[in-house]
């Protein structure tokens, strides 16, 4: 694939660089049993979870949406750092990055910012990135382009083709399309039939080793041109 050497990479946090399907599923179970609603099988949780809570939970849950907020992050907040697990090569992924010259690195995460950066110091990966901007950091979450610029605030870098924009969903895809990224697929799976119709992918990689070298390659090639 050929892509523009990229100035920064924005990544997405849950599925991407860290396995929390799990977790995600076990707190939206306990919020629609709460809700005295039938929980998503594990497959609809992995299936429906993009947006942020403050954004889905309205249309989920109505006029109990705040009620339903607090038991879901009662529950996830009750054992994610305990159960925090990295996916493979994500931690030799981000080292390699980091040493390169002159690439920021950042995450812009659907996750409440205050828990993000709780899981990434727990991991010892606060010291990779610039931005580790959650929801409800920014005045709108993915797919939202603000975010986007909310997260490169204060960096000197610009939304545009080289800054890479990386996630495992649609919402990553579509949230990179809003802000004029460059999109990155971060998954086993590949894209499937109709999945991201309409919506500009620059390129798919399987896992966090393939991700570094088509970083690296594309950095040989040089400066990113400013946007």
């Amino acid at each position: 694939m050929s892509l523009p050497p990229p100035k920064a990479i924005l990544f997405d946090w849950d599925n991407t660089l860290v396995d929390s399907w799990v977790l995600i599923h076990h707190a939206m179970t306990a919020t629609f049993k709460a809700m005295g609603q039938r929980p998503w099988t594990l497959e609809e949780t992995r299936q429906n979870v993009r947006q942020s809570a403050r954004d889905s939970f309205p249309r989920l849950f109505g006029e109990r949406a705040d009620e339903a907020t607090a038991v879901f992050y009662r529950t996830y907040e009750a054992d994610h750092l305990a159960q925090l697990r990295a996916l493979p090569g994500a931690e030799e992924m981000l080292a390699a990055l980091a040493a390169a010259d002159d690439l920021l690195l950042g995450v812009v995460s659907n996750k409440r910012g205050s828990l993000l950066r709780l899981e990434a110091a727990e991991l010892g990966w606060d010291r990779y990135f610039g931005p580790l901007i959650g929801a409800a950091d920014a005045t709108r979450d993915k797919p939202s382009p603000e975010v986007v610029d909310f997260a490169l605030t204060g960096t000197g870098i610009a939304a545009g083709p080289a800054v890479w924009f990386v996630g495992d969903t649609d919402i990553d895809i579509l949230c990179a399309r809003n802000a004029g990224c460059t999109a990155i697929l971060l998954r086993a799976e590949a894209p499937g039939a109709g999945e991201f119709d309409g919506l500009p992918l620059g390129g798919h990689v399987a896992d966090c080793a393939a991700f570094a070298e088509i970083t690296l390659q594309a950095l040989a090639q040089g400066p990113a041109q400013s946007p």
